[in-house]
């Protein structure tokens, strides 16, 4: 049975991806409760494209894809671990000349129905969008992927995994120098003249500049930026009442913002190229692999399993392989499951102690080595 085959991997310990071919409402159905890390991808689009098989994009109505949409949502929900994470990447559509916000119109939906929590809404920024021949709007070059867990706190998030690698300090003529070039010369010169500090608050100020430095020195910083009263804007606002720089700045008269030493953590924008610009056939709506890679890296554990219930060509299987982790693929196309397949084989190592795993969700499921010799049936 399908649910044994699940209940078999999840359990087990093999890398290579589990590829299921059926209904995703089904399949999902079917895995216990809490057994997912993570769940990254990207439904079909509404009224976007004909897929084979039909399936889920196909609705008369909007409100009825969102509807659908929710009940797979809601087994997702019930399917991740209490600190797990969805990444959900969705598209927008027009009709009669107007924009209907569906990825928002299903966020708020997830939020209010199914108590979903949303961390974090990116936009991936397509760089070049598709032929727009339409007069009057403006091209549109982004969509959405939105970061959802379960509970407020507690839930797994390695951002030293994501974070971008930070560029050393420097030892120049006996002076450290920071990975942007300060050096403290031009603080400690705006404190020395400084008219807004007393006496006891520059020393303090000097003092601190100094062990700033030397953590520079020591590398536990990569950089920093020193902030002082009269001379630098307060960051974010200058009203105590909201701004606890600002309460920081009267109180003592300057405050610093420190770099991580491990790199800057990314933004909410991500600058991604569309598949199809890297020649990607016979799936017309394939995301890119770089998509997948910090929901990955930063949301599910080393030795975690990745769920993508509408994989297609199977780009989260192989990201998921690539950094280490398990994964399962469920799509309605069979012949979407098959090119999954093959891009595995072409671009997957060729370990031969691993199995070949390919389900058809209605009919019994089958184990086959990767020479194809030898079949076990569960």
């Amino acid at each position: 049975m399908l649910s044994h085959t699940l209940r078999s991997y999840i359990s087990g310990d093999h890398r290579k991806p589990l590829f299921i071919s059926g209904d995703a409402l089904t399949v999902l159905g079917l895995l216990p409760d809490e057994s997912i890390d993570t769940c990254m991808t990207s439904p079909p689009y509404w009224r976007k494209r004909q897929y084979h098989g039909g399936g889920i994009g196909q609705e008369p109505d909007y409100r009825e894809y969102i509807e659908a949409l929710l009940r797979i949502l809601a087994q997702v929900k019930r399917v991740l671990k209490p600190q797990g994470s969805l990444w959900l990447n969705i598209g927008d559509t027009y009709l009669n000349k107007r924009l209907l916000g569906l990825p928002w119109r299903l966020a708020l939906a997830m939020m209010d129905e199914q108590g979903w929590i949303l961390r974090n809404d990116v936009v991936w920024n397509k760089i070049k969008g598709g032929f727009d021949t339409a007069p009057d709007r403006l091209r549109n070059v982004h969509e959405y992927v939105f970061h959802f867990v379960k509970r407020p706190r507690g839930y797994y998030y390695n951002l030293d995994a994501i974070r971008s690698k930070p560029r050393q300090a420097r030892i120049v003529n006996g002076a450290v120098v920071s990975a942007t070039g300060v050096t403290g010369v031009k603080y400690r010169r705006q404190i020395e003249l400084s008219t807004a500090l007393n006496e006891r608050e520059k020393r303090e100020a000097l003092d601190a500049l100094d062990s700033m430095l030397e953590k520079v020195r020591s590398g536990e910083l990569s950089d920093f930026r020193m902030v002082i009263r009269g001379q630098q804007r307060v960051t974010h606002s200058s009203s105590e009442k909201v701004s606890g720089r600002a309460r920081e700045i009267r109180s003592k008269g300057f405050y610093f913002l420190t770099y991580h030493p491990n790199g800057s953590k990314p933004g909410d924008v991500w600058d991604i190229l569309p598949e199809d610009t890297q020649h990607r056939a016979g799936h017309f709506a394939a995301y890119p692999e770089d998509l997948c890679r910090i929901p990955i890296l930063a949301t599910c554990p080393p030795d975690g399993i990745v769920l993508d219930p509408f994989c297609g060509t199977g780009t989260t299987m192989l990201v998921a392989y690539q950094l280490g982790r398990r994964s399962i693929g469920i799509d309605i196309a069979p012949e979407y499951i098959e090119m999954a397949k093959r891009r595995w084989e072409s671009n997957g190592p060729r370990t031969g102690t691993l199995w070949d795993t390919v389900v058809q969700a209605e009919r019994e499921p089958t184990w086959v080595n990767r020479s194809g010799r030898e079949i076990i049936r569960l």
